[in-house]
């Protein structure tokens, strides 16, 4: 990995690395975030490359890069949508089997619905838990440092979103089977 003086600090690698790395999944994050917007999500990925570009030469050598993003594209986000006054719609594509009947598919995208509104219904911590690691497959580890805390409260808030949306809905309608 090359190495830049200039673009930080020693034994960092260089921004432009970071961003190629994480810059896809961040973005994907922020759209799910966002209820699919594209515009919101590029504008809060900007924001959030703009902030950690300005942070970047305090950033530890031994940090978490990714956790370090996820946190700055988090509290972004947060705080574009209560400029805007709104909450997040998390919203899911609905990938809908052609094979389906009508009746099939109109019930099919009435859960995954019901489940956006549930999901969007979670306090901050919960939902920004469930989805980093329901969709962003991070680690614990990373959650906590994203939404802060320790690793027991990202598991605590992750598994309290769960329980919620289980009392909402059986397993089979989440799609997630026995991981409740």
């Amino acid at each position: 990995m090359k190495q830049s003086a200039s673009n930080g600090p020693p034994n960092h690698p260089e921004f432009e690395h970071l961003v190629e790395t994480y810059g896809g999944e961040i973005y994907v994050y922020l759209w799910r975030l966002f209820d699919g917007s594209v515009e919101d999500a590029e504008d809060c990925l900007q924001d959030t490359y703009l902030k950690a570009f300005q942070a970047y030469h305090r950033l530890r050598p031994d940090s978490n890069y990714r956790a370090w993003l996820y946190k700055i594209a988090t509290n972004s986000g947060f705080t574009s949508l209560k400029k805007k006054g709104r909450q997040t719609n998390f919203q899911e594509d609905l990938d809908v089997d052609n094979a389906l009947s009508l009746d099939d598919e109109v019930e099919q995208r009435i859960t995954l619905e019901q489940i956006a509104m549930a999901v969007d219904a979670l306090p901050e911590k919960q939902k920004s838990a469930l989805i980093l690691r329901k969709y962003q497959a991070l680690s614990y580890e990373e959650i906590a440092t994203i939404i802060g805390g320790d690793e027991r409260s990202a598991r605590a808030n992750v598994y309290q979103g769960l329980r919620k949306l289980r009392k909402m809905f059986n397993p089979d309608q989440l799609g997630i089977g026995g991981e409740l």
